[in-house]
């Protein structure tokens, strides 16, 4: 989920960190991207502000919620009331967005080169801009799957009809009880295929998945490759803010761009091999590009 605001920056005052940026791309053989909330929100995923109180309105004035973001944890009083609110969540940040240009940018940007995308958001945006599904591990799961909330078995089931019909069938912040979904084996409670707790279902696609991150990084150790970071903040910084960190320590062929509104700060023991670019993520790709 996000929380990242979106505010731009020029990238004019680091013209020679750009510089160096896109010097350590452009000799680079493969690219490794780490895609964190910060990139979403930089694409107009906003979580916040008004397009959270345009299309949350009922939502905000019979629950109080205040953001997308802390809604996701909201303790709605039953099943009906959950499910109106997460149809709605889905819909408009995984269903209804077309691949954003921010995400098309970068995967113009990325090229022939060999890729691989790590990432924690689950809005499913890197395939719909281009990206193969299979250079693609989405560790903390995607809206657009449906679970068993305790994990009673490890299927996952397509989300897109059910979110269609909760959402026109909503009314009052509630939908019909018969439209509540139920783990079609043990008859409980569903849930968004999001990593919330230990009931997170890692299928054998989420496994493959993982298997193929592992075996890319191995490939990249006797090649150039650049660790491209973007808007991975504090959240969750041991799937992807850290590991690269520790790679790029690691190995001699990595290096690091660190691509992050508000913590882009890289470590001392790094800044011989990386670079912190604390601007707006578009002005940066572009840049890169243009080098």
């Amino acid at each position: 989920m996000y929380s990242q605001n979106g505010t731009k920056r020029s990238t004019g005052c680091y013209s020679p960190e750009i510089r160096r940026a896109a010097a350590l791309f452009q000799s680079a053989r493969r690219v490794v991207i780490g895609g964190g909330a910060g990139l979403s929100a930089a694409a107009g995923l906003l979580y916040s502000g008004p397009r959270f109180t345009g299309r949350f309105a009922p939502f905000i004035a019979k629950y109080g919620l205040t953001d997308m973001y802390s809604a996701g944890f909201y303790p709605f009083p039953n099943e009906r009331a959950r499910w109106a609110y997460w149809a709605q969540h889905i819909l408009v940040n995984r269903i209804q967005p077309p691949a954003l240009p921010l995400y098309r940018q970068l995967y113009g940007l990325v090229g022939a080169r060999e890729h691989f995308v790590i990432t924690t958001n689950v809005d499913h945006q890197f395939q719909k801009a281009g990206f193969a599904p299979a250079r693609v591990f989405a560790v903390q799961g995607d809206y657009g799957e449906l679970q068993c909330a305790r994990a009673c078995h490890g299927g996952l089931y397509p989300a897109e009809p059910v979110v269609r019909a909760l959402s026109a069938a909503t009314r009052d912040c509630l939908v019909p009880d018969a439209l509540v979904p139920r783990c079609p084996v043990c008859g409980g409670k569903m849930a968004v295929h999001l990593r919330v707790d230990q009931s997170f279902v890692e299928d054998d696609t989420w496994h493959e998945a993982c298997a193929r991150y592992e075996d890319f990084l191995r490939a990249c150790i006797d090649v150039p490759t650049v660790l491209l970071e973007l808007g991975v903040g504090f959240n969750t910084p041991g799937i992807i803010r850290y590991p690269f960190e520790r790679l790029a320590l690691a190995y001699e062929n990595f290096s690091l761009i660190r691509v992050n509104l508000s913590e882009a700060r890289l470590p001392d023991e790094l800044k011989s091999r990386g670079v912190s670019l604390a601007g707006d993520m578009k002005d940066t790709l572009s840049a890169l590009a243009a080098r």
